[in-house]
């Protein structure tokens, strides 16, 4: 089973993110992005999922298990939470 792990940052050098994608055989691709416009530490952690998200549907993934430190990006996913913060709606 592939899995995805995920993580959005805000540091004096601005947000940034993180994914890694571990493969059945245990390869690792990370990745990491500077963002290069201003946003929450929320939208950090969606644009860190997505990014692994995506990365997954490049390589062609069917199914994977989803990790982060954001409890408001896992319930949604999940369908637990909704939200009626405009800049989340879009995620």
């Amino acid at each position: 089973m592939w899995t995805s792990y995920f993580d959005g940052a805000f540091n004096a050098l601005g947000h940034g993110i993180r994914a890694l994608l571990l493969s059945p055989d245990n390869q690792r691709i990370p990745m990491t992005v500077r963002l290069c416009f201003s946003c929450t530490n929320n939208v950090a952690e969606y644009e860190a999922c997505a990014t692994g998200i995506r990365a997954a549907i490049e390589f062609r993934v069917r199914s994977m298990n989803i990790f982060g430190d954001s409890a408001l990006v896992i319930h949604q996913l999940n369908g637990e939470w909704e939200t009626r913060d405009q800049k989340l709606i879009p995620y």
